[in-house]
């Protein structure tokens, strides 16, 4: 252990019986068993949800230690995470039901990650705590899951090998989703129309979700304009047709923060966007319009009262989610193109073995946690920080170890 907080266990899984909470809770169950090196307990608001969790997990998991706690109980969570170094929460949307935890963890110095990807909810918690977490040492992460981690520690290990390859950072990089297998979960698109639905009730919300270095510090801001795809481009490195990625409004400004966190490692006018490959010629063109099309009608229909109802119907709610073997057979495969000031060229990948949203997020937040709690030195502040500023590579080194990514270099010119 490198913290020296005395407590019972070394992490919490809060919303254990949530649908990812359930993959989370069977991830940590099967690879670190109980009773050996890590000390863990799960939590949520029904103790007896939590026992046929336990009863589900199967042989061995009966001496698994529950908490109960409700997400609006703050007492019973600042009790619960007196008993922890770290929290791993699923109990989203984060914007309705998460700031008790922030808090409760800010006020009790306790090391806190999570898989939102609400960026209006990330800037508030920074604004209301971040103060205090830095005088408690509460170590705070959001965006744990497929957003933002693969971006993110994407950017930092093409940083990286740049800088050992050409002697500097690249300047801009660019990341495509080459092809990715999976379903949005429940929680992820409760998130977005709650996002949505918030941005129509408010114009200074709209004009903060356009801002890229909105959770950035203050004094981060760069002179260079940030791309942004709002529609069907084509691709010249790839020679792909383009479309936006629903995943880059969250993305990019993670990767924004990291920069800014690392003293603007990346440079002050660093330029990153997100897009994903439709395919080549007529048809990529026409999936490529599809898809964008089909995300304004999304967002357009989640703002506005008489059609919310409608998108309510046809997406996947909270706590649904497909099949273990469905999860099992996704995938991703994201390409980066970073570009240095003088013109030299790297493109690495990043590979997932599951399910983007369901199977990979359970795991890379499983290990996010696990890096907070074992591989964090404990005279590192506190504050809230980013996956790749805080957990760097000792997190790269867990997810491609245990967690089933990968990430190498592909071309360099």
């Amino acid at each position: 252990m490198t913290d020296t907080k005395e407590t019972t266990y070394d992490l919490v899984v809060f919303g254990a019986t949530s649908f990812v909470g359930q993959i989370l809770t069977r991830y940590l169950f099967e690879t670190y068993g109980l009773g050996q090196s890590v000390k863990w307990a799960i939590a949520g608001r029904s103790d007896s949800k939590l026992n046929a969790l336990k009863t589900e997990l199967g042989s061995g998991a009966d001496a698994l230690p529950v908490i109960v706690a409700d997400a609006s109980d703050q007492a019973a969570l600042e009790a619960m995470c007196k008993q922890t170094r770290v929290i791993i929460s699923t109990v989203g949307p984060y914007a309705l039901y998460g700031e008790p935890l922030v808090q409760a963890c800010v006020r009790t110095g306790t090391d806190y990650c999570d898989l939102t990807g609400e960026v209006q909810w990330i800037r508030k918690m920074v604004e209301r705590y971040e103060e205090e977490a830095k005088s408690s040492g509460a170590r705070i992460v959001h965006c744990c899951g497929f957003d933002s981690i693969p971006s993110d520690m994407g950017v930092w290990f093409l940083q990286n090998k740049a800088e050992e390859t050409f002697g500097a950072p690249c300047r801009d990089v660019r990341m495509r989703v080459k092809v990715a297998k999976g379903e949005f979960s429940g929680g992820t698109v409760a998130s977005m129309m709650n996002v949505a639905k918030e941005a129509a009730a408010d114009p200074q919300l709209r004009k903060e979700l356009a801002n890229p270095f909105s959770i950035c510090p203050p004094e981060h801001r760069s002179k260079t304009r940030q791309p942004s795809l709002k529609g069907a481009e084509f691709d010249e490195t790839f020679q792909a047709w383009l479309a936006p990625f629903v995943m880059g409004a969250i993305n990019t400004r993670v990767v924004h923060r990291s920069n800014a966190l690392q003293n603007a490692r990346y440079g002050m006018e660093f330029t990153y966007d997100e897009a994903m490959m439709t395919g080549r010629g007529t048809k990529g063109r026409l999936a490529a319009y599809g898809i964008t099309g089909g995300l304004a009608a999304f967002f357009t229909a989640s703002a506005l009262r008489p059609t919310r109802w409608l998108v309510e119907k046809f997406v996947p709610k909270p706590g649904e989610g497909p099949s273990p073997e469905a999860q099992k057979n996704g995938f991703y495969d994201l390409r980066f193109v970073g570009r240095t000031e003088d013109g030299k060229t790297m493109i690495t990948k990043v590979t997932g073995d599951q399910d983007p949203g369901y199977g990979s997020t359970g795991k890379m937040l499983g290990e996010a946690g696990m890096c907070l709690a074992f591989d964090i030195p404990s005279d590192q502040s506190g504050g809230f920080w980013t996956p790749a500023s805080l957990l760097d590579g000792k997190l790269l080194e867990r997810l491609t170890s245990k967690a089933g990514l990968t990430f190498e270099v592909v071309e360099t010119r």
